[in-house]
């Protein structure tokens, strides 16, 4: 998959799984992994980004497995865009594939 794409997609990704629950950055990595190949080092400056954007607040939780971990959780600022970022996604998805479709009928 083109990186930039990619890129473009992993901020709305990472609110979305935010507005479903806390997680620790390398459990999002995890998460998103499963669908999208990305690294880690793709993730941490997003994480620091949007946190100083206020759309994320931090906490530490203690952990068995090791030093506590720094889960983020949504603030209502993250919240709404979350909503804002999955319309334009539903909407860019709905007009390229009325395109790609127009396309298939055509050939």
């Amino acid at each position: 998959m083109n990186i930039q794409f990619k890129k473009g997609v992993l901020e709305l990704c990472v609110l979305s799984l935010l507005s479903r629950d806390d997680y620790y950055g390398y459990e999002l990595v995890k998460k998103i992994s499963n669908n999208v190949r990305i690294s880690e080092g793709t993730i941490y400056p997003l994480l620091r980004r949007l946190t100083k954007e206020n759309y994320f607040e931090t906490y530490l939780k203690e952990s068995t497995e090791g030093p506590p971990r720094k889960y983020y959780t949504l603030t209502k600022k993250g919240h709404e865009a979350k909503e804002e970022l999955s319309n334009e996604w539903y909407d860019f998805v709905s007009r390229v594939n009325s395109l790609i479709e127009e396309e298939d009928i055509s050939e």
